[in-house]
């Protein structure tokens, strides 16, 4: 089977020759300019022809045409370090701009997309997409959005609508440049951060009018980021595949397996494992998970993005893991 055929057929459940598996990273020495986001991103691929690929571009790109300031400081995520927020005060949310989603950052995340697609005409591609709550943590901050969810709901929710259009908008226009489908991550369901009711408000329905624009995509992949994630109240969404990080924060696979009726994407931890384990325990790992799952309906992947410095020999140990 190729990659896509193997991805789409674990979706739906159908027979496969082995357990598909993918796993993503970010560059940071290649992701402020679209041709080499695309050329790392089409090395990787070659080099370890995953079963899908996920773009990842820059941390927080969404939020610099709205005027997020950020830069680099050495670190295993390869993630930005945050410098300027534009939202300061309640009133910052109505004034956020409407936004041409083909031009700045938001266009060179487009033409990254375009310049995958050309290199790798046959890779299940996912565009990455935050939640419109999850930009607006990361545009006001983590403490400062609680602060503006409980004091200035209004505000906020003027805010989530105009961040929801342009999210929604610049989603569809990544399956319109090539993407297969999108990779939609929330850093918001858990109630380490919020209650399910405050996510009941601020975050389902802005999620489901993005997803609802990528409604025609051959697939939509879920991140519910974090621990004491909210699994059970996410599991309706109109999603193919839903992926957390199943070692570090419950369910666990086998316990998902009866919660959710989709593929589930897990198995390995993507930061003590890949950091800390032998090649021998990663393969362990990953043969563990494919026994929750019986191997059905299931990506091999990480909880999140692994380390920019994992080893060869540690990707080459979970790549061998799927194949025996």
């Amino acid at each position: 089977m190729t990659g896509r055929e193997r991805v789409l057929a674990a979706i739906r459940g159908r027979p496969v020759d082995r357990v598909p598996i993918a796993l993503w990273r970010h560059f940071p020495q290649h992701d402020q300019k679209a041709e080499t986001l695309a050329e790392a991103h089409a090395e990787f691929q070659k080099r370890w022809q995953w079963d899908l690929l996920k773009v990842t571009p820059a941390a927080y790109y969404y939020g610099d045409d709205w005027g997020l300031r950020a830069g680099y400081k050495p670190n295993p995520a390869g993630v930005r370090h945050v410098t300027e927020r534009p939202i300061k005060k309640p009133g910052d949310w109505a004034h956020l701009r409407q936004l041409d989603v083909t031009g700045g950052v938001y266009g060179r995340e487009l033409h990254a997309v375009r310049f995958v697609r050309d290199a790798l005409p046959d890779t299940l591609l996912l565009s990455t997409i935050f939640s419109p709550l999850s930009v607006a943590r990361t545009l006001a901050g983590d403490q400062a959005l609680v602060r503006y969810l409980r004091e200035s709901p209004d505000d906020l929710h003027a805010g989530l609508a105009i961040i929801t259009d342009v999210t929604g908008r610049f989603a569809a226009e990544t399956v319109a440049s090539g993407a297969d489908g999108v990779f939609f991550a929330t850093q918001c369901a858990t109630t380490q951060y919020l209650t399910v009711e405050e996510y009941e408000e601020f975050g389902r329905p802005y999620d489901l009018r993005v997803l609802d624009a990528v409604s025609r995509a051959d697939m939509r992949m879920l991140h519910i980021h974090g621990t004491d994630v909210m699994f059970d109240d996410l599991t309706d969404y109109p999603v193919d595949i839903i992926n957390w990080h199943d070692r570090k924060t419950p369910p666990s696979l086998a316990d998902a397996r009866t919660r959710f009726s989709g593929c589930l994407a897990g198995g390995i931890n993507e930061w003590e494992t890949f950091y800390t384990a032998t090649p021998e325990a990663i393969a362990a790992e990953a043969r563990d998970a494919i026994g929750q799952t019986g191997g059905k309906r299931h990506l091999m992947a990480a909880g999140c993005v692994i380390p920019i410095d994992v080893s060869d020999e540690r990707l080459t140990a979970a790549r061998k893991a799927v194949e025996q």
